[in-house]
């Protein structure tokens, strides 16, 4: 018998819709972080590349690292699969993620306002995971983007957040 997709209700200002959440494979990732070999900057283009390819086709329009190197801006690093804003405010999701060293889900970017950096305006979730050095510093943010709203929930951030000490990125 063929299991029933998990269905979560995803209000909106008309009526609600009812979608099925879709099951990503974390595990394809994982089993190709199992070589961690490299710079930072090796580290995160192998990340890159295997979440990429286990996450574009279920719903992730975006995926990018991005560093703080010093003052008040995040600087994108290395993305998959199109250009993004760089250097960017820490005012934005990514620079809230950063300073306050918390994963944050966005189900709609709309609702942010202002407070929105708009590099894809076809994008309407996000989530951002912090990382960690070995001493505790936060030294940038994982970033993925959804054109669907409510692509992101908490089952994303602790498997990402377990891909990325896999992969020797964060603590």
């Amino acid at each position: 018998m063929k299991a029933r997709p998990t269905v979560r209700a995803l209000p909106s200002k008309r009526r609600s819709l009812i979608l099925p959440r879709m099951k990503r494979p974390y595990e394809r990732i994982a089993a190709r972080l199992e070589t961690r070999v490299g710079s930072r900057e090796e580290l995160t283009r192998q990340f890159l590349d295997a979440a990429w390819d286990a996450l574009h086709s279920t719903g992730v329009s975006w995926i990018g690292f991005y560093c703080h190197q010093s003052g008040e801006e995040l600087v994108l690093t290395a993305r998959r699969d199109k250009p993004a804003c760089s250097p960017i405010g820490l005012h934005g999701v990514c620079g809230q993620g950063f300073l306050q060293r918390k994963p944050v889900v966005v189900r709609d970017v709309r609702d942010l306002g202002d407070n929105y950096i708009a590099c894809d305006p076809r994008d309407r979730s996000e989530l951002v995971i912090p990382l960690f050095s070995q001493d505790g510093a936060c030294w940038g943010v994982l970033d993925l983007d959804s054109h669907d709203v409510g692509a992101f929930d908490e089952d994303d951030v602790q498997a990402l957040q377990e891909l990325l000490r896999i992969a020797g990125l964060s603590q």
